[in-house]
């Protein structure tokens, strides 16, 4: 049961997290979206109907909380998670072929595991090793040339598309080294309520950040399924061709931009 329960909590996590590291933008790519069939449109927008609540029960007021801690907490949370982040983002750095960035992020973990304690600070920035986007094995296999086969909604877990889900599938077979050592490795060290942890800790503090962006997302969208379905091909796609171009939508930028009341 209780592990049923954290799996359940982690879905919903990745589900809100599936929009995050843009930067306080979502870089839009030139190809259109149109050709993603929504091969289940009706089960599809019962699943996001019964996700929407959750995140009204739950995940929402999770995050209004989480915006009350002192600034510090906040930073050194939002700095371990990205940490983390690179132990899935490097070896898709490598599968891409992208080996220079991938020795940076090396780097960079490196340096802010052990001189930023465990990446709650951020030293390797200062040493000029800057944060690059986070890869996954979703867009590893984009740039592989793998379509996006059909648009998904999956409970939970949230907008996805078949070929993002296989690519979900395999960080928890062996592709998230995090993963490994918590949940498939029984140590003295490190448990599975710790990867857990790191996993909603992530959800929440992107969530926190994007209040204001998803109720105005909402408020502005006259089929908010719609919105957000188009929103995930799109950024989904950007972030496998690494185009540059721009529209304002989530903020995902430094806390000291967040206006609390």
């Amino acid at each position: 049961m209780k592990k049923i329960l954290c799996l359940t909590i982690l879905g919903f996590f990745l589900s809100v997290s599936s929009f995050a590291d843009t930067d306080g933008k979502i870089d839009m790519s030139k190809k259109s979206t149109e050709e993603v069939k929504d091969c289940f449109e009706g089960l599809n927008r019962g699943i996001f109907a019964f996700n929407q609540a959750l995140d009204k029960a739950i995940i929402e007021p999770l995050a209004k909380g989480y915006r009350k801690l002192p600034s510090p907490v906040r930073t050194g949370t939002s700095n371990f998670v990205s940490n983390l982040s690179n132990l899935v983002t490097v070896p898709n750095n490598i599968l891409q072929g992208d080996f220079s960035i991938a020795g940076k992020n090396t780097m960079r973990f490196a340096v802010n595991t052990s001189i930023g304690i465990l990446g709650l600070f951020d030293p390797a920035s200062s040493l000029g090793l800057n944060s690059y986007e986070k890869e996954d094995y979703g867009q590893t296999l984009g740039r592989w040339g793998a379509g996006e086969g059909c648009y998904l909604v999956l409970p939970i877990l949230g907008p996805s598309t078949a070929r993002d889900t296989l690519g979900s599938f395999t960080t928890f077979m062996g592709g998230d080294p995090w993963y490994n050592i918590t949940v498939k490795k029984d140590t003295h060290y490190v448990e599975d309520f710790d990867y857990y942890a790191s996993r909603g800790a992530s959800g929440v503090d992107f969530r926190a950040k994007n209040i204001e962006s998803f109720e105005n997302l909402e408020k502005n969208s006259i089929d908010f399924y719609a919105s957000v379905k188009s929103l995930y091909l799109q950024d989904r796609r950007k972030k496998i061709l690494n185009s540059d171009d721009i529209t304002e939508t989530l903020d995902d930028s430094d806390w000291e931009e967040i206006e609390t009341n």
